[in-house]
Order: C-alpha cells, then sequence, then structure tokens
C-alpha cells in the first residue's frame, strides 16, 4: 500500500489522456506505478468499510455537485466539486492506491466502464478527460478518503447524456472473459459479510500464467456494480499473486453487504499494456 501522508492539492487543473481503458494507453509515460514486479509487492490495502456506495450524492457531510460530462461524439472534460457540510470545496485527501479520487463513469446498463483520475484545480473543481462513445443514463462515482477522516467515502450521481444511445443491455453473466491476449476467470462467487474473499485467476486465453505489472501500486484494480440496484463495490488484492494451475491467482478482499450479481470490472497490465476485462459474479449470503 502506497505511503499514507496528508497531501494538499491545489494546483492548476491539468486535462488527463485518457482511452477506453482510462489510466492506460496516453497516461502511461507519466505512470509511476509501471514497474514490473516479480512477485508483485501488495501490501495490506484499505478494508475499511467506505460510508456510502455510490448511489448517492451526499453521504457523510460530503456532497458531489456541479457534475458535468461530455457528449457522446468526441472525447471531452468530465467535471465536478466534493464539498463538505461548509458548502466549501474539499481540498486536502489522502491517497489511496496512489491517487487522491478515483472517478468512475459507467454506463447505466454496465456494459461500458471508465476509470479516471482527474485533476484537482485552484477553484475546487476536479477535471479529468474522458470518451464515453454513447448517449443514454450514465453514472459517476467518486471514491477518496478526506484527509480529516478515517474511511472511504464514495459518492455518485446519474446524468443522461445527449447522443445516440445503443439498445439496453443486460450485463453478460459469463465468469470468464478474454480480449486475445488476457483472460481473467473466478474462481469462486464471494459472499456478503466484512472479510470476505474473491479469487480471479489471470493468464494467457489458453490459461497459462502470466506475469503481471504493478498497476495503482497493486498487481491488479478490481472494481464491482450491484447489477440492478447502482451499488458499488471496490475490492482490494491481498498478498503477491501465486502461480497455480489455473493461471496467476489474485486473492481479493471483499465486503458485500447485499448478496446478488455484481458486474466486476478487472485491470490488470500485462508487458506494460493495460487491460480491462469484465465478469460477474453472483454473491451468495453468508451462513
Amino acid at each position: 500500500m502506497s505511503r499514507r501522508r496528508r497531501t494538499t492539492a491545489g494546483a492548476a487543473a491539468a486535462l488527463l489522456a485518457l482511452g477506453l481503458a482510462a489510466c492506460s494507453g496516453e497516461e502511461q509515460p507519466k505512470d509511476d506505478d509501471r514497474i514490473v514486479l516479480t512477485p508483485a509487492a501488495d501490501g495490506v490495502q484499505s478494508t475499511r468499510t467506505p460510508a456510502g456506495d455510490g448511489t448517492q450524492a451526499s453521504v457523510a457531510g460530503f456532497t458531489m455537485g456541479a457534475v458535468r460530462l461530455p457528449g457522446a461524439d468526441r472525447p471531452g472534460e468530465v467535471s465536478f466539486r466534493i464539498t463538505g457540510e461548509s458548502g466549501a470545496p474539499l481540498r486536502d485527501y489522502l491517497p489511496e492506491q496512489t491517487k487522491l479520487l478515483h472517478l468512475y463513469v459507467v454506463r447505466d446498463d454496465l456494459a461500458q466502464f471508465r476509470h479516471v483520475h482527474p485533476e484537482l484545480g485552484a477553484d475546487g473543481t476536479w477535471r479529468g478527460r474522458v470518451d464515453l462513445g454513447s448517449g443514454g443514463r450514465w453514472r459517476v462515482v467518486a471514491e477518496f478518503i478526506p484527509a480529516s477522516g478515517d474511511r472511504p467515502v464514495v459518492l455518485g450521481t446519474v446524468l443522461r447524456v445527449p447522443g445516440a444511445e445503443p439498445r439496453a443491455t443486460s450485463p453478460d453473466a459469463a465468469e470468464s472473459a478474454d480480449d486475445g491476449v488476457v483472460r481473467v476467470r473466478l474462481l469462486d462467487q464471494g459472499a456478503t459479510g466484512s472479510n470476505g474473499r474473491l479469487r480471479i485467476a489471470v493468464s494467457t486465453p489458453d490459461d497459462r500464467p502470466l506475469q503481471l505489472g504493478s498497476y495503482l501500486g497493486a498487481t491488479a484494480h478490481l472494481t464491482g456494480f450491484a447489477v440492478g440496484t447502482r451499488g458499488f463495490v471496490h475490492v482490494h488484492p491481498l498478498g503477491a499473486p501465486e502461480i497455480e494451475k489455473d493461471g496467476t491467482v489474485l486473492t481479493f478482499h471483499t465486503a458485500f453487504t447485499k448478496p446478488g450479481p455484481y458486474r466486476m470490472f478487472v485491470q490488470v497490465r500485462v508487458d506494460g499494456m493495460l487491460h480491462q476485462l469484465a465478469v460477474t459474479t453472483d454473491v451468495t449470503a453468508a451462513e
């Protein structure tokens, strides 16, 4: 886990270049986390239950407002503000997984997902770049740790983006996915509870283990959304990956509060390139 320190972010806004799988591609040259580790030195990540699940814009005295998304026809700016109880912009944050704030922009049918790392400007507005590619309803979810707090806060809202809307689809129920280079596969489904585990195998399409690079200070980033309720879940890798017959196996700490299907977006780095794949897990109620 990255060294936690108090950070004040008040520099002039800088726009981040993002592709379909944000935080890869054009961002790679300035990504300090592009280190190939053997084995990856994952530390114990934060396992504190967040305040909020991304379904509300105001939680624990913090509010996400002035949210704007670009149109569907071309890449553009996503912007928003985080304010405290006084109404003033929040400026002090603690980094988690090397960033002061993680922003997730996901189409409401969970068919498209963007992971964005915006920059905080001097006026208290967060700004970043995103390419949506289609209109319709998009969720905007911000995850951060206020410097004065002791756990993450997750805020979210839903915006309708003008432009051509694809036919609504139900999330694919597949437990594995591959992009021709990387395959990810669920080895279990997960269960409710504050100290759960979820294992995922990462391999070549023919199930050979892969050497994973570091992304955001860890061997993988996993973000989930409850199908049908818009609830958000961010899980953290535990320990180093293990080479098994199923491939390179990653274990994640989970804190699912409700059973049901969750669409999980897996991001891993292989040979310097970031790969993003999605699988669906059916979380069961703990006995």
